[in-house]
């Protein structure tokens, strides 16, 4: 983590928060004191604001800084981009892959700004169902597109190592904006972002 990172927070409010933590392991049990855990709640903090700088990231500044004009009106799509969030109710983090496609309409968007695009959304507190919804409209309201689809395949913590503890479960959104709301189209992309056979 860079010194940039550590700053987005004063001083004053980490040293609170630092404190806090310290507090919390002391009643879990623990001694915050002891060699193994003196910096602990100072990386803990630290890694809670490197985990939720989404909060401070623009999808639209990304999106704006790599359209451009193109006459092609076939689906694009990018899969597999690696998705690790904390979901809010517990926060314990998921992870998995998310597939985008679209269809241009007269303008593409570099491809690197999609991954971009669902690390601002995941980087904060969330639920699997909302970031499926705010990278579709994210992508269909910036690039304005004929339409966008959004699937998210993720493994939930929360589930694994607590509550009802099945590690082998795996949850699937989706979000279908414009024509991908089309039985045709979504069929299309559906089929397009199964896994590929390695035979």
């Amino acid at each position: 983590m860079t010194s940039k990172d550590k700053n987005t927070m004063d001083s004053q409010k980490r040293d609170k928060h630092i404190d806090a933590v310290g507090n919390l392991l002391r009643d879990l049990g623990e001694n915050p004191d002891r060699e193994g855990l003196l910096k602990t709640p100072a990386r803990f903090i630290d890694s809670m604001t490197f985990l939720t700088k989404g909060y401070k990231t623009s999808p639209e500044e990304i999106l704006k800084k790599a359209i451009f004009h193109e006459d092609y009106q076939e689906m694009v799509i990018v899969r597999d981009i690696e998705v690790y969030s904390l979901c809010e109710h517990h926060l314990l983090p998921f992870y998995g892959r998310c597939h985008i496609g679209y269809i241009p309409n007269g303008r593409v968007v570099g491809l690197s700004k999609l991954p971009r695009v669902v690390d601002a959304f995941a980087r904060r507190l969330q639920v699997q169902e909302r970031l499926s919804n705010q990278i579709s409209q994210a992508i269909q309201e910036h690039l304005k597109p004929l339409g966008v689809g959004v699937v998210i395949e993720a493994y939930h913590l929360c589930m694994m190592m607590r509550g009802v503890e099945k590690q082998s479960s795996y949850t699937l959104t989706s979000s279908m904006e414009g024509v991908f709301r089309n039985a045709e189209t979504r069929s299309e992309f559906l089929s397009l972002i199964r896994p590929r056979s390695h035979n």
